[in-house]
């Protein structure tokens, strides 16, 4: 995969709650909610992921693998809730075509952690790209360039982001082959969240094993999945 791939014509437009969101007009669609890009990755993934996984938990490490790393706001909010708990944070990212740093930059997220741990992610944002890359004492990232499909990885992961485009624009991430590539590397326990919910997705992960939530969607979604492998 080309690392440094630009992609033609994309948007920095802003979401109902004031964040930044990007618009891809190669799959016409928006990496977050226009709802608001910070409200649905606090809703959907922190909370309704790695807080819920945490919750109740006396646990000291956690590794999460993301299904479209995109802009990176998923990471960066997990990133600095670990950091802030003291909890550290083994984090993969799947993002088969990278946006570039300047774009990145041009979204505001500094605004929502702290200024070190945004430094830190610039800094090493195209490294991360190639190898593991430590944040800080708690944060390491690598982003792997590369199609699901084609991911491999020798660990599995506590809590897995789907954050893929949704199906209409983007079907190939929603399928039956590309599901069970993902829950491979689920640990038993492990949570699985996205912003999606229909009844195929459900009966693909209740067949992987999955127990299946209803959980409330973020705004303008009446309701979102969460699963846990049994």
């Amino acid at each position: 995969m080309n690392q440094n791939l630009q992609i033609p014509g994309l948007q920095i437009i802003e979401t109902a709650d004031g964040s930044k969101t990007i618009f891809n007009p190669q799959v016409g669609e928006n990496y977050h909610s226009r709802n608001g890009a910070l409200q649905e990755s606090e809703h959907v993934f922190l909370n309704s992921g790695l807080r819920y996984y945490l919750a109740d938990k006396s646990i000291e490490e956690v590794s999460i693998l993301e299904v479209g790393f995109g802009t990176g706001l998923n990471f960066i909010l997990s990133a600095n809730f670990c950091t802030l708990k003291s909890v550290k944070l083994n984090y993969v990212g799947i993002e088969a075509y990278p946006l570039q740093r300047d774009m990145l930059a041009g979204t505001g997220y500094e605004q929502y952690v702290s200024t070190a741990l945004w430094q830190a992610f610039m800094e090493h944002y195209s490294h991360s790209l190639t190898r593991q890359v430590n944040l800080n004492s708690y944060i390491a990232l690598q982003i792997a360039p590369t199609p699901l499909l084609n991911f491999t990885w020798g660990q599995q992961f506590d809590v897995i982001y789907f954050d893929a485009f949704a199906s209409a624009n983007q079907p190939e991430m929603w399928t039956a082959e590309a599901i069970a590539h993902t829950v491979r590397y689920l640990k038993n326990g492990g949570v699985f969240v996205t912003y999606a919910i229909t009844g195929n997705l459900k009966r693909m992960l209740k067949a992987l094993g999955c127990k299946i939530e209803k959980v409330p969607g973020a705004l303008g979604k009446r309701e979102m999945l969460r699963a846990t492998l049994l």
